[in-house]
């Protein structure tokens, strides 16, 4: 599958932008509500990392301007320590890896994650990277991120156990 993701449109006012300093704690937040679909950072954890990441996104609630999503991909050759990024830089080196894309459960179903995705998938094509890459969770279990990601044409390329045998996960790739 390649080109633009399939899915509903949303409203015009909600585009991704850089993450910004003043974003980090209302981001920090929203990651660590978001637990165990992905890992606890804390802010000063979350403010550390996104100058690492190739690509740190977010979308502002068009109400009130507090972020509701957000998303963090690294290029190859970026200097994380992570289980899973190795994972892809041996296994399918050329990718741009999602690290974590989090969305409000109630900014659900409005196409944010899509919107995420759709930039992702730009900054690949930019990079001259063949696909993209991200990791869901098998245990625990997070059937909801499956069905996305397989809505949004992502296959299963491997599966490994991390965190010291704690988490199990479906490794993912789509072409770009």
């Amino acid at each position: 599958m390649t080109g633009p993701l399939p899915g509903a449109p949303v409203h015009d006012a909600l585009r991704p932008r850089p993450i910004t300093p003043d974003d980090v704690p209302a981001l920090a937040v929203l990651n660590d509500a978001a637990v165990p679909a992905v890992n606890a950072l804390g802010t000063a954890a979350l403010a550390a990392h996104v100058p690492v990441c190739d690509l740190a996104i977010t979308i502002a609630d068009d109400d009130d301007g507090t972020p509701v999503a957000f998303l963090l991909a690294l290029a190859p050759g970026a200097d994380y320590v992570s289980e899973n990024f190795r994972w892809f830089a041996e296994h399918r080196p050329g990718s741009l890896y999602v690290d974590r894309i989090v969305v409000a459960p109630h900014a659900h179903g409005r196409g944010l994650g899509r919107l995420l995705y759709d930039a992702v998938l730009g900054r690949a094509r930019t990079l001259g990277l063949a696909e993209v890459t991200c990791e869901v969770n098998l245990e625990p279990p997070n059937p909801q991120s499956l069905a996305f990601h397989a809505r949004l044409g992502f296959a299963q390329v491997g599966e490994q156990v991390t965190k010291g045998g704690t988490v199990r996960v479906a490794l993912l790739a789509r072409p770009v």
